[in-house]
């Protein structure tokens, strides 16, 4: 009877060991081309790293396994696909690009395995395609829809010029690209911004470089015409230096020169095109000095991969693979009902300097952040102007003549 029982306890064993050393397969899906995908990617494989080297999570290593969308709706769906059926993974993560989101959301719907979305700013098709609660409850979004943004942007703006009284906004142009991110960018700003009539609002598409544009002499010649007292654009990395290029050699000089893409291209600072350039985002190097976390991912980033991170994407990244780590590990399974409940009790202090929680947006009952920072480039650094109570310094305006 004991040698029984001794091999009933070494067959446990065993399979409980067995157990233990299997892997929680991660599927992330990014735009790689892209410094949000690129960055993105490789912030999360650091993630997955740190928490295999202490120890996994319930006993188990995490395996992230990448695919790429493409910034495309249909490359997107076949990586869900992918991720889903050939690899078998038990969770999603990662997103940037709200157009190849919509492709995605299908698929998940069908696989009905948690989501931690990183990318997806804009909120109307998407969140329509997502649907309310209960159909989307396995989806967390943790980038702030565009009304969300485009809120704090409103309540930035307001902050400023009531301190800063030389700071005068009577009209705002926004050159968007003809996307799903860029489209949704216009609605927003024609709604929050032009809507109670404080604000002339104009604007006009363009084709990102990202996706195969590059040309942005119509877009800049409307832009100039209208005179806009703030000059704003929404697209992607690679237009971030040739936008610059042409208005510079347009003489294109409003009094406010702001870019809105998710991602600055690797050493943006160290050209003189940056100089004093607005954008909005929500992390800086800035926030190192004051924030821990903040200062323990960029020093083991940089370690890593030997470069600096360009784009808030990558701290999305970093942050959703711990929250979602958390989530498992208290909820002792990956199975969406149960991880549901353990991730809606979220508290993460994440190296973007906020506390994840979440809450309900204005369709699905997952919403993480929903604010975003004004910064400007001085001196090669993203500073932060707004919120005043993060700020590092005070607005350069206007905007430099061109020399």
């Amino acid at each position: 009877m004991k040698r029984i029982l001794r091999a009933l306890a070494a067959i446990a064993l065993l399979t409980g060991g067995v157990f233990a050393q299997g892997t929680i397969k991660i599927g992330g899906i990014w735009m790689l081309a892209d410094i949000t995908g690129n960055q993105g990617s490789k912030a999360a494989q650091l993630a997955v790293e740190e928490i295999n080297k202490s120890g996994g999570v319930n006993g188990k290593q995490l395996e992230l396994i990448v695919a790429d969308d493409e910034g495309k709706a249909d490359k997107a769906a076949a990586a869900v696909e992918k991720l889903a059926t050939v690899d078998k993974v038990e969770v999603f993560l990662g997103g940037m690009a709200s157009g190849a989101e919509l492709g995605k959301i299908p698929a998940f719907k069908k696989y009905g395995k948690v989501v931690m979305s990183t990318g997806a700013a804009g909120s109307a098709a998407v969140e329509k395609a997502l649907g309310p609660s209960p159909e989307s409850d396995f989806y967390f979004h943790m980038h702030p829809w565009d009304y969300n943004q485009g809120a704090s942007y409103a309540e930035g703006w307001d902050a400023i010029q009531k301190k800063y009284p030389n700071i005068h906004i009577n009209k705002i142009f926004l050159a968007y690209e003809e996307g799903a991110f860029g489209k949704s960018s216009w609605d927003a700003t024609k709604l929050l911004f032009g809507g109670d009539k404080r604000y002339t609002v104009d604007g006009a598409p363009f084709k990102s470089a990202a996706l195969g544009g590059g040309d942005y002499t119509a877009v800049l010649e409307a832009a100039k015409a209208f005179k806009p007292d703030l000059f704003l654009w929404a697209g992607y990395d690679a237009d971030a230096l040739p936008l610059l290029e042409q208005s510079k050699a347009m003489k294109f000089t409003p009094g406010i020169y702001l870019g809105a893409p998710p991602g600055w291209p690797i050493g943006f600072g160290s050209s003189k095109l940056s100089k004093n350039v607005m954008l909005y985002g929500m992390w800086s190097t800035a926030l190192n000095e004051t924030n821990p976390q903040s200062k323990k991912f960029y020093d083991a980033y940089v370690k890593k991969f030997r470069e600096e991170p360009a784009t808030y994407f990558a701290l999305l990244a970093y942050d959703a693979v711990y929250v979602l780590a958390n989530g498992i590990k208290a909820a002792g399974t990956t199975d969406a009902p149960a991880l549901i409940k353990a991730l809606e009790a979220t508290k993460y202090p994440s190296a973007l300097g906020e506390i994840i929680t979440f809450k309900p947006s204005n369709i699905i009952k997952h919403q993480g952040i929903t604010r975003q920072k004004i910064l400007q480039w001085q001196n090669g650094f993203q500073e932060i102007i707004w919120p005043f109570e993060a700020a590092t310094a005070e607005p350069v305006y206007p905007f430099p003549v061109w020399k």
